[in-house]
């Protein structure tokens, strides 16, 4: 199926793209193979299932434009167009705050490359920042098998830095330290809420 932009180019998938289909297969303290969605999403559900929040990722708006019925009882999309710009991958409710977060794989070990980020993303997060919602990425480093929740306000900095000449990637020495190490748990993949307590103890 070919699915397009609203203008009209055709959308192809980064390497680094969490959707399972795109994913490189690897090993995590034994989730083999698991892409960080699928981490998120089974995190997100074990802490619905416990009432300690509701999150969820965001569907994706695509309108549909061809449509095959190669019989009656079936229909196979054929061609579709992103009708709008997405923004974050996941929000929700923790504690009656909002958050609101995007989810970010790369196998480069030195650095995270900011070309991972669109400015459409980088404007949804300030907006949601300036009304007091908790706003973050989510950034696995597959070859290193480390994961961390970086908060939105550190990576504007280094977003805006690089239109003035800044580097266009973030250090990963960076990210160790300003970011919240996320340790696997039994049934928690990402157990991010405990890095967003700390958040709003900051």
């Amino acid at each position: 199926m070919t699915i397009r932009y609203p203008n009209g180019n055709a959308y192809q998938a980064p390497a680094t793209s969490a959707g399972p289909k795109f994913a490189s297969h690897y090993t995590n303290y034994g989730k083999r193979g698991m892409t960080l969605e699928e981490e998120l999403n089974q995190s997100n559900t074990y802490y619905q299932t416990h009432g300690l929040a509701v999150v969820h990722k965001k569907p994706t708006p695509i309108r549909i434009v061809k449509v095959d019925y190669p019989k009656r009882s079936a229909a196979v999309i054929k061609e579709a167009y992103f009708s709008t710009a997405s923004t974050t991958d996941y929000n929700g409710v923790y504690q009656g705050h909002y958050l609101d977060f995007d989810a970010k794989e790369t196998k480069n070990q030195a650095s995270f490359p900011l070309k991972n980020f669109h400015q459409h993303q980088i404007d949804h997060m300030r907006a949601c920042t300036a009304q007091g919602g908790i706003c973050f990425a989510i950034i696995k480093f597959v070859s290193r098998q480390e994961t961390y929740l970086y908060p939105a306000t550190d990576l504007f900095t280094f977003w805006d830095d690089q239109t003035n000449g800044g580097r266009k990637s973030i250090p990963y020495t960076e990210i160790a330290a300003s970011g919240i190490k996320l340790i696997a748990q039994l049934q928690l993949p990402v157990p991010y809420l405990n890095a967003v307590d700390q958040l709003l103890k900051r």
